[in-house]
């Protein structure tokens, strides 16, 4: 039989999914801002790309709380809200105790060493004010652990969530100057080095949850 050609469809996933990520990418940083219409053909001129993989990143956006439409009436980046922040956050903390839990006992001394350098990282982005370096050093913190738990349903449902989670810290950065995450992240650090599988995970939990909580109450000072 024949060899099937799939070129056209693999192209089209390519660009469904560069799509997503400039898009994911200008939500989270704020270039589209909450409550901004999103109009095709704007999107398709601004990335260069045609409608269709427009269409479907948007879609996956939707998919992923960060975009929200009502049929016939508007697409736009959806609100930021304090709902968000209560849905989610114990949600991340759950399944990230457990990556700590599974992925500890598969630590090398060369991940801690990661850890604690992220770590310090991120007590330098936050004494600088700086969320982006902030936020990348708590991911390669956390990542350390995910990766080390070695579970794909794992770093699959924290891609889908985090996107909202990251975009929530990155707007209410300014709300967070009295974190104490750089603690936490020591404490976590020393319970991984001892093997406390399951302290460490408690820790992790207790991590976000301490982020988690901030947030919400961020929104709650507006009011």
């Amino acid at each position: 039989m024949p060899v099937p050609s799939e070129r056209a469809d693999t192209a089209r996933t390519l660009l469904r999914d560069q799509a997503y990520v400039r898009l994911r990418d200008a939500i989270l940083a704020g270039t589209l801002e909450p409550g901004e219409q999103l109009k095709d053909a704007e999107l398709a001129e601004w990335l260069g790309l045609s409608r269709t993989p427009i269409r479907e990143a948007v879609a996956r956006l939707e998919q992923n709380g960060l975009v929200e439409t009502e049929p016939n009436r508007y697409t736009r980046v959806a609100p930021l809200s304090a709902r968000d922040a209560r849905d989610g956050f114990p949600v991340v903390a759950a399944l990230e105790a457990l990556a700590a839990s599974l992925g500890v006992p598969r630590l090398a001394g060369a991940d801690l060493e990661t850890m604690r350098a992220a770590n310090r990282d991120f007590a330098d982005a936050l004494g600088a004010a700086d969320v982006d370096a902030a936020v990348a050093a708590d991911d390669r913190f956390h990542g350390i652990l995910v990766q080390a738990a070695a579970n794909r349903e794992i770093a699959r449902s924290l891609e889908r969530l985090m996107p909202k989670i990251r975009r929530l810290e990155r707007a209410r950065f300014g709300s967070l100057a009295g974190r104490r995450s750089v603690e936490q992240h020591e404490r976590i650090i020393a319970l991984c080095a001892a093997g406390e599988a399951q302290r460490a995970a408690e820790a992790v939990r207790e991590n976000w949850l301490t982020l988690g909580a901030l947030i919400d109450q961020s929104f709650g000072e507006e009011t």
